[in-house]
């Protein structure tokens, strides 16, 4: 069955530009000048970050709100546990302490999510040699 929001509201932003971007890379590339080609890709790949953007960017500003909130022990607006994670950095940290391990933890999770958005499959990048 049908629903009304299917007729109205359809198509949805990241099908539009999804759309726009195979346009971009389908025709417009192919019939472009060699010094435009270049602006072209980039405009179509902009496409594709705003439409992973639309489908997957609120999910993950959840996730790293409810991590920074586990992390942090409260909840608070994104912008302020960020801020006080970023004070806490600065001037409460103790190497070789699980909460630097807790923090490195939380940030690479966060920075998996903004990466699958931004450059699917640097999210998948074995940050395990790199862990303090």
């Amino acid at each position: 069955m049908w629903q009304a929001r299917e007729v109205q509201d359809s198509p949805d932003a990241d099908v539009l530009l999804g759309a726009i971007a195979d346009t971009l890379e389908q025709q417009v590339l192919q019939g472009a000048d060699p010094s435009v080609q270049h602006q072209v890709r980039v405009a179509a790949n902009l496409c594709r970050i705003l439409q992973r953007e639309v489908t997957l960017g609120a999910a993950a500003d959840r996730a790293a709100r409810a991590r920074l909130t586990t992390l942090l022990g409260h909840d608070g607006s994104s912008n302020e546990l960020w801020r006080e994670l970023a004070g806490r950095l600065d001037t409460d940290m103790d190497e070789d302490s699980d909460d630097e391990s807790a923090v490195h933890a939380t940030l690479l999770a966060i920075v998996r999510d903004k990466l699958a958005v931004a450059k699917p499959g640097y999210d998948a990048y074995d940050f395990a040699s790199e862990s303090p």
